[in-house]
């Protein structure tokens, strides 16, 4: 098995016209194919081919954007164990990471516990709690939520705003492996 930072995306970035960049890396944040489309516009070197670097420069973009930006790419994530997807109306990405930290088998007390999080944290932050699941079980995942609602506002807008770019990561590092 490679390593992370030996592996490469297909189609190659760096050898990608903006139209076949955004169709397969404009998905990677979440409802938000401008971040990609800022990266191209940036350059893309040989360097972004592999995921690690691509995922630098992508985040950079995210960092870069405005307040208002950076706010609408955090309300892009669903609600963890929310409606949508017991509706099954998520994502292919978010459907499989939810599933890997186990969200899609919590027992209808720890559903109402997710809503109950889900509702508090929205209410006072305005937008949904984002962290990436990968390695985390929902335990792990009810502990943070608890924990983050005494964070405050721009804490917790930065924290969101690390926890996508690592989810961005993650899903280009997949996405590599699945390309090898």
């Amino acid at each position: 098995m490679s390593t992370a930072t030996s592996l490469t995306l297909f189609p190659l970035p760096s050898q990608s016209n903006l139209e076949t960049f955004i169709a397969h890396y404009g998905d990677v944040y979440e409802h938000s194919p401008w971040v990609a489309e800022a990266a191209w516009q940036h350059g893309l070197r040989q360097e972004h081919d592999a995921p690690d670097a691509l995922a630098e420069l992508m985040g950079l973009m995210l960092r870069q954007a405005t307040p208002e930006q950076q706010i609408d790419v955090i309300r892009a994530h669903p609600d963890l164990a929310g409606k949508a997807a017991l509706a099954g109306e998520l994502t292919h990405d978010s459907t499989s990471e939810q599933a890997g930290a186990g969200l899609d088998q919590c027992s209808p007390e720890e559903f109402t516990r997710f809503e109950q999080l889900n509702a508090a944290y929205k209410e006072k932050f305005g937008f949904p709690f984002v962290i990436a699941v990968k390695g985390l079980d929902r335990y792990d995942i009810l502990a943070a939520f608890e924990e983050r609602l005494d964070n405050g506002l721009a804490q917790e807008r930065e924290t969101a705003i690390q926890q996508i770019i690592r989810i961005a990561r993650f899903r280009l590092r997949a996405r590599a492996d699945e390309a090898s």
